[in-house]
Order: structure tokens, then C-alpha cells, then sequence
């Protein structure tokens, strides 16, 4: 059995090397985002302190899609960095096997999955949204009569008041609020009979309060109001599945997946999502198997470059697969448990079955 001492020290070069790999990505990606960010700011007047603040919102989002290819670098280069050093080799000799050696790094790979899950996860979901809102105001501020958004989200809506189409820049507080709206509203023989501006959309029982609302009437012009309500009959549930799911945060997701079934809306998103971060451990777990099945070689039999090649490979593979499951799961074709874990479960069993086949014949 590895000792203590051991263990740790081997767990500590194993989480240093992927919280290096994470945070130097990380910093990468800010400074990318940040650059793209000013390109399309453009003339806008814009502080940098407000822009810096965005890219921090919008960090986490990005990052966290970062993690499984952090800790797949990170433990083929702790692995590959101890058997450099020949510090494998006086393991072995000291007649610790492989299985215990990759242990601490399987350990703290689970342990970040679930951190991944239960804090990361909630903490990127509550930063996109603040994006989102932040961005919205940004890129929003109008420089002639009725700009549309680039971006954002549509959704369609009947009430007393005609149909309606919607279109929002963000949205906040579970559905409940719209920022950077633009509604065409359409009487019953399909005309057009208002369009709507408003800064933001609040959503309260039967209808939406539009504030700081410009209306465009034909035959009437242009009228403008510090608030003005349209009957609707949708609900915050509804408004929210019409976003991704990856908005919502894991601890939120079964009550949304109750909330969408009850209402008769298809809760696969949620689902998918639900299981998927379930299962994020076990991803991690996979990619830490894959890298020592790619790693755990002695240097001087060479060979080294393509080892870390066929490594690369392989989670990425794992990366594709899974991301390829979901969005079969998504489209319905296969069950969303089955699409969030078969990828991880596949991989740490290819992994455990070359580790198997190298180190016990």
C-alpha cells in the first residue's frame, strides 16, 4: 500500500500541474475574450474597468468546458515529469504497483469533478447570467430608432392582445426579467399592428411590464412610456426553456426538470444537463486513466512524443464522443442517462483495460 507521504506528494504534482494548465488557459482566454470584446465595442463609450468586468462574468462559462483537457494535460505531465526523474522507477522497485501510484491523481480527480459540479458549476451559471445582463446593456444602448440585437433569444406568445413575437438580448431571475427587448405584436388577420422597444421586460402575473417603452403604431407614429404592460400568458418556466439549460444551475435543475414537465414543456435539456454534471467525476476520472495508460513509460525506451500524442488523441476522442452523446440526448434520439455517462464510463474502462494489459500482462 502507498504510503502517506507519497501519496500526497504525488497528489500535490498531480493538482499543481492542472491548476497551472487551468489557470494559464484561463488567463489566455481572458485576454483573447477582453481583445474580441473591445473590437466590437468599437465607438461605443465603454470604461475599461466595465469591460474587464465582463470578461471576469464571462470567464468561468468558458473555463469550465476547459477542465477535463486541464486535467488530462496535467496528469500526462506529472506522469511523464516523475518518470523523467525516475521517481516511478524506485516506486516500482519499492513494490508500489501502478494502480496505487495513479491512485492520488484518480482521488483529487473525483474530488474536483464534484467541485466542478456542486460549486464551479452554480458559480458559472450565476456569472453567465450577469454576463448576459451586463452585456445586454452594453451592446443595447441604441444609436438609432429600433436597433435590433444581435444576439439573444426569440420566443412566441398568444394572448388578448394578438400574437406577439419577442426578441430579448438576456434574461435574469429565472425568466422573470428581459433585458434589450423588442416585441412585433399582430392582430388577427397576421398585420402588424405595434412594435415595441423597451430597455428592459418585467414579467408579473398576466402580463409583461415594458419600461422605458418606445411603441411604434402605424397610422398613429411614435409614442414613448416610462412603462407599458402587454398581456401575456406565459410563465417563468416557459421563458426559461426557451434558454439552454447550461443557464441553469446544477442545485436549480430538478426542480426546472419538474417545473417543465409539469407544464407539458420536454425537460431532455434539463435532463441531459442534470445527468451530465452528474457524471463530470467520472469524466475526469476517464481522462486521468487515459493519460497514465499513455504515460507510465520509462523515457529511456523512448518513444515520448508519440506517447503524448496518442494521449491528446485519445481524450479528445473521449471530449468528441461525449459532447456527440449529448447531443444525441438532446435531439431525443437516446436517453439523456445513457448519453451523459456511456462516454465516461467507456473511457475509464479503456483505460483500466490498457493499464490492465501493460502492467499485468
Amino acid at each position: 500500500m502507498i504510503g502517506r507521504t507519497l501519496g500526497v506528494y504525488f497528489g500535490r504534482r498531480f493538482l499543481g500541474a492542472v491548476l497551472g494548465i487551468f489557470v494559464g488557459c484561463a488567463g489566455l482566454i481572458m485576454l483573447i475574450d477582453l481583445l474580441e470584446l473591445s473590437r466590437r465595442v468599437g465607438e461605443r463609450d465603454v470604461d475599461f474597468g466595465t469591460l474587464m468586468l465582463l470578461v471576469v462574468y464571462r470567464m468561468p462559462f468558458f473555463t469550465e468546458q476547459l477542465l477535463p483537457f486541464a486535467v488530462l494535460f496535467g496528469a500526462i505531465g506529472t506522469f511523464l515529469t516523475l518518470s523523467r526523474r525516475l521517481e516511478l522507477v524506485v516506486a516500482r522497485a519499492a513494490g508500489i504497483s501502478a494502480w496505487q501510484f495513479i491512485a492520488p491523481a484518480c482521488l483529487l480527480a473525483l474530488l474536483l469533478g464534484v467541485f466542478s459540479t456542486t460549486v464551479y458549476n452554480p458559480v458559472s451559471a450565476d456569472f453567465k447570467d450577469r454576463a448576459s445582463r451586463l452585456e445586454a446593456e452594453i451592446f443595447n444602448r441604441q444609436t438609432g430608432l429600433f436597433a435590433m440585437t444581435t444576439g439573444g433569444f426569440w420566443m412566441r406568445q398568444q394572448s388578448v392582445d394578438g400574437q406577439a413575437i419577442i426578441q430579448a438580448a438576456a434574461t435574469s431571475d429565472g425568466g422573470r426579467q428581459l433585458t434589450g427587448v423588442n416585441v412585433f405584436l399582430f392582430g388577427a388577420d397576421d398585420k402588424l399592428t405595434e412594435r415595441i422597444e423597451a430597455v428592459r421586460a418585467i414579467l408579473e402575473p398576466g402580463a409583461w411590464r415594458l419600461e422605458h417603452a418606445r411603441v411604434l403604431t402605424p397610422g398613429i407614429g411614435l409614442q414613448e412610456y416610462d412603462a407599458y404592460m402587454l398581456a401575456t400568458n406565459l410563465t417563468p418556466n416557459q421563458v426559461q426553456e426557451t434558454l439552454q439549460s447550461d443557464t441553469v444551475p446544477f442545485w436549480q435543475l430538478p426542480a426546472a426538470i419538474d417545473a417543465a414537465t409539469r407544464v407539458g414543456f420536454g425537460a431532455e435539456r434539463y435532463r441531459l444537463q442534470y445527468q451530465s454534471l452528474l457524471a463530470r467525476p467520472m469524466l475526469l476520472l476517464a481522462m486521468v486513466l487515459i493519460a497514465a495508460s499513455v504515460s507510465l513509460r520509462v523515457f529511456r525506451f523512448g518513444g515520448i512524443g508519440q506517447t503524448i500524442l496518442g494521449g491528446v488523441a485519445a481524450g479528445f476522442l473521449l471530449y468528441v464522443s461525449t459532447k456527440l452523446a449529448e447531443d444525441l440526448g438532446e435531439a431525443g434520439i437516446v436517453h439523456p442517462v445513457i448519453a451523459a455517462w456511456f462516454p465516461a464510463v467507456v473511457g475509464a474502462l479503456m483505460g483500466i483495460l490498457i493499464l490492465l494489459h501493460r502492467e499485468d500482462g
